[in-house]
């Protein structure tokens, strides 16, 4: 992390400037980092939207979402407003030129105010059908030409598929260098995801274990007490795969499992990251069927509400054969992981709102106890809260040798005083500092892509055949915990979470 001295003044441009992506998560990013002293000295952040606004009540209503939203609560009425003189509104249309004209004209005046050449951001918190509209514009008139200090922030989905992911690649380095694209998976900005990588590769006690000697499976969840509320016509196209498996299961799986980068540098990471995923075992049709399970939610409760059946969801086709819920078993083809198994599982509508990675060890070799010993496990908890818990085997006191299972926690909240940053906060501030390690590279999004395309086209020719529905409210198809047979019984959740 660089100091303030060090930065260059920054003019942050964010494309849906008034958007609920912007109002809930980069405004209350942003105005933390400036609270906490992460700001360059000089920056300006303006926000482009297509409707006619006063800018005071725009940033009235800007103040509203982050004391709404914000991880530090009601904003400081002095840092405020001195955080507020620094946006700005841009009325515009991203598909008419005279947008990008008026920007052109804003960002020269900004840095004729400062005497000297900005870092520019331009953060795409827009539809992907408007990306390459945004980025014609900046190219044609030449906003993000310098490869060192102009970056393009863009979010999933990156593609709805593995041709057009490759086309939107092309498209962009046409037009910008590599490291100027910065394609986020907010995911991996998460402080417990970050601290994997130090959990592993700073601690001998643990890497040496890291490797199908020792460990039996790998299970992955990220479980949603949600339904797909107002989001049917996106999540119709869609579905669980490319929503979560595509992009923020099989990332943290790249964390959990790539080898060591050798260095600490994002080239290094993301080469280790994609070596990874080019690993994964692609599967037939056959295979498919065996290795994957889909489901899709009927009518139930959540929180004691009564939960319509996805089918019956505004925007859904009333024969929706799209999946709210997925579970996959992986296998990686290298030396380190061979035979062992990673379980990813993500679904819409169940019981509680949870993401946990389970390193599951094998059974101890010595036999000198009684057999219900239960074997290490090592649960790395992302939500409800950040905590990584070590299960193992101890002596009960007594005068008798009898074992129980006991855990050794280590959590956020008790082992650090200062509150742990939003995952958009990290972010946000490595695209200033311009560190990509966690974003993500064109050939990491491609492979990725690669791994479940031939589970998508598969699921093409058939959309309907093995759709196992599950009950809103429940845990999801029963099809599910078999997938997991002979490795465990069911899907382990975070140890504050009881079914």
């Amino acid at each position: 992390m660089h100091t303030n001295s060090e930065q260059h003044p920054t003019s942050i441009v964010i494309f849906g400037g008034t958007g609920d992506l912007t109002n809930r998560k980069l405004i209350p990013a942003f105005y933390n980092l400036y609270i906490t002293d992460n700001m360059p000295d000089s920056f300006r952040i303006v926000l482009i939207g297509r409707g006619e606004v006063n800018q005071n009540e725009f940033k009235k209503g800007l103040l509203m979402g982050l004391n709404e939203f914000s991880r530090t609560g009601k904003a400081n009425a002095k840092k405020w407003k001195s955080f507020a003189a620094r946006i700005f509104y841009l009325q515009g249309d991203l598909v008419i030129p005279d947008l990008y004209t008026d920007l052109k004209n804003m960002l020269d005046n900004f840095e004729k105010e400062d005497n000297e050449h900005s870092l520019r951001i331009f953060y795409l918190a827009i539809p992907p059908k408007y990306i390459e509209n945004v980025a014609e514009g900046l190219f044609t008139n030449k906003l993000c030409n310098k490869a060192k200090s102009d970056r393009i922030i863009i979010e999933k989905p990156f593609g709805t598929d593995l041709a057009s992911a490759i086309k939107l690649n092309n498209f962009l380095q046409h037009r910008f260098k590599e490291e100027q694209i910065f394609r986020i998976d907010h995911y991996l900005g998460k402080e417990t995801v970050q601290n994997i990588m130090a959990f592993r590769f700073a601690n001998s006690v643990f890497e040496p274990l890291w490797n199908n000697k020792h460990i039996d499976h790998v299970q992955i969840s990220l479980a949603e007490h949600v339904s797909i509320e107002q989001r049917g016509a996106y999540y119709d196209t869609n579905g669980a795969l490319k929503d979560m498996i595509q992009n923020h299961l099989l990332q943290l799986l790249c964390v959990v499992a790539m080898d060591c980068p050798g260095k600490d540098d994002p080239e290094h990471i993301r080469n280790s990251k994609v070596a990874m995923l080019k690993n994964i075992r692609t599967y037939t049709s056959a295979q498919v069927y065996k290795n994957i399970v889909k489901g899709q939610y009927t009518s139930g409760k959540l929180k004691g509400a009564p939960q319509v059946a996805y089918q019956l969801e505004d925007s859904v086709a009333k024969n929706s054969s799209t999946e709210t819920y997925v579970a996959a078993k992986f296998l990686i083809d290298n030396e380190r992981w061979k035979g062992v198994p990673f379980f990813l599982r993500t679904g819409k509508c169940l019981p509680k709102q949870s993401a946990v990675i389970v390193i599951q060890f094998k059974q101890t070799p010595h036999k000198i106890f009684a057999n219900d010993i239960v074997p290490n496990r090592l649960i790395i908890s992302i939500q409800p809260e950040q905590k990584i818990s070590l299960l193992f085997e101890s002596k009960v006191p007594g005068v008798k040798m009898k074992l129980k299972p006991v855990e050794m926690d280590f959590t956020y909240k008790e082992s650090y005083s200062e509150p742990t940053p939003e995952a958009y906060e990290a972010l946000l501030l490595d695209s200033i500092e311009g560190d990509a390690s966690l974003f993500l590279r064109s050939d990491q999004v491609e492979t990725a892509w690669k791994v479940v395309m031939p589970i998508l086209n598969t699921w093409k020719k058939d959309p309907k055949k093995l759709l196992h529905k599950y009950k809103a409210g429940s845990w999801g198809p029963t099809a599910a915990n078999e997938l997991l047979k002979p490795f465990a019984k069911e899907w382990i959740l975070s140890p504050e979470i009881k079914k």
